[in-house]
């Protein structure tokens, strides 16, 4: 009976190792699809940002609408469409998504100073990496944040579009100020779900699942990240001379 418990305890543990060597490996694929999509948001951004006749060319037009509204529409048809995409698919629609998100956000270049852009992506990046390390790390059940979290964001979608006629100042303060709390909390909540779907699911195997889930988990969390950035920036950047 002993020489069964130990067999069965070596066998837990071998089982709760390979769980947990699996789980590194998927958060850094995670992690680094999000990079690769920063990358490429970023690159986008700054090539049409300091180019003021492709700059002139979209913002100038109505094709700014299309061009603000477009991140917005593939996004919710892309979440609603991955179960029907193989992996390699949906990692092209999200290569395609952060470029089409780094042309939306373009102008940027054309309103802030290069410098104050790159220290708020900077503070950024190290809020980031401390609420995600939190998530990742804590005991605390923090699931009970989702639903608030969401009707927040929903919230702030509608103030955000009202505001793009209303070009209230307040407004967007008010805005700014919400959405870092808000993308705060779900960079913790989006890391602690990711992290809590793979241990789940991790027993089933199911690659073609994990490589899926693994770009959905990136999106989250690039989707945190950009909308953190962008909010801080309104208090942060430096606008140009």
């Amino acid at each position: 009976m002993a020489e069964f418990e130990t067999i069965r305890r070596e066998g837990v543990g071998a089982r709760t190792a390979q769980i947990d060597e699996g789980l590194r490996a998927y958060m850094n694929k995670v992690y680094g699809l999000m990079s690769v999509a920063m990358l490429i948001t970023g690159g986008v951004a700054y090539a049409v940002g300091t180019n003021e006749a492709m700059l002139a060319a979209i913002f100038g037009s109505p094709i700014k609408w299309l061009v603000i509204f477009a991140p917005l529409i593939v996004v919710f048809a892309f979440s609603a469409m991955i179960n029907r995409l193989s992996a390699a698919t949906a990692q092209a629609v999200f290569w395609g998504f952060a470029a089409l998100m780094g042309l939306s956000i373009s102008s940027i270049f054309a309103i802030y100073t290069g410098i104050s852009i790159a220290q708020t992506f900077l503070v950024t990046a190290i809020a980031f990496a401390g609420l995600s390390l939190y998530g990742y790390t804590t005991k605390k059940d923090i699931s009970g944040w989702g639903s608030f979290l969401i009707m927040g964001v929903i919230g702030l979608i509608v103030a955000s579009i009202v505001n793009l006629f209303l070009q209230s100042e307040a407004v967007m303060f008010a805005v700014s100020a919400l959405g870092v709390l808000i993308f705060a909390g779900l960079t913790a909540y989006d890391t602690q779900s990711i992290k809590n779907e793979y241990i789940q699911h991790a027993a089933h195997g199911d690659q073609e699942w994990l490589g899926k889930s693994a770009i959905m988990g990136a999106l989250r969390l690039y989707l945190d990240f950009l909308n953190m950035f962008m909010f801080l920036l309104h208090f942060l950047g430096a606008t140009q001379e």
